[in-house]
C-alpha cells in the first residue's frame, strides 16, 4: 500500500491526503507466550514483525506495525515489573481500509470471532476476534473523528 493510500477510508474520500504521521501512541501488552502471540498476529492477522528482542528466551520487547499505520509493542509477562498487566486483558481497535478482505483472510485462518462482521448504527463496518491469550481485537474502517 502506498503512503497516499494510508489515509483513505472505505469510500476513498481521503485520496490525496498527506501520509499519516508516524505513530506516537503505542499500546503495550504482555503475553504468557509472547512468541506464539507474535506469530498469531503476524501470520493470521497481518501485522508486520518490525523488531523482536529476547532476553533468556523471553521476549523483552517486540514492535509489530500495522501495514496501514500504527502499531503495538508487546513482551513476555513479567508480573513484578512496572508495566505488568495480566495477559488477556488487552483490547484494541485497528483501522483497515479493507475490512471485508481482512475478515475473509482471518476467517480462513481459523481465528476465533467474538463478533462477526456487521454494519454498526454509527456507520462503521467491523468485526472482533480474540487472540490465543484472550485479548480482543476489533477491526473496522472507521478512522476516528477529524481533529478540531
Amino acid at each position: 500500500m502506498s503512503d497516499s493510500e494510508t489515509n483513505t477510508t472505505h469510500t476513498g474520500t481521503g485520496a490525496g491526503k498527506a501520509p499519516a504521521p508516524a505513530p506516537t501512541v503505542w499500546p503495550v501488552l504482555q503475553a504468557h507466550d509472547a512468541h506464539a502471540l507474535i506469530d498469531f498476529l503476524v501470520e493470521k492477522i497481518g501485522f508486520l514483525r518490525t523488531a523482536v528482542y529476547e532476553d533468556g528466551g523471553q521476549v523483552a520487547h517486540c514492535q509489530l506495525d500495522w501495514p496501514e499505520g500504527g502499531g503495538i509493542m508487546l513482551g513476555s509477562y513479567k508480573p513484578d515489573t512496572e508495566w505488568s498487566r495480566p495477559p488477556g486483558t488487552f483490547g484494541a481497535y485497528v483501522v483497515t481500509n479493507d475490512v471485508d478482505g481482512l475478515y475473509e483472510r482471518v476467517k480462513a485462518a481459523g481465528v476465533t470471532f467474538t463478533r462477526e462482521l456487521s454494519d454498526q448504527d454509527y456507520g462503521n463496518r467491523e468485526f472482533t476476534i480474540s487472540d490465543p491469550e484472550g485479548n480482543l481485537w476489533s477491526f473496522g474502517y472507521y478512522p476516528g473523528e477529524p481533529k478540531p
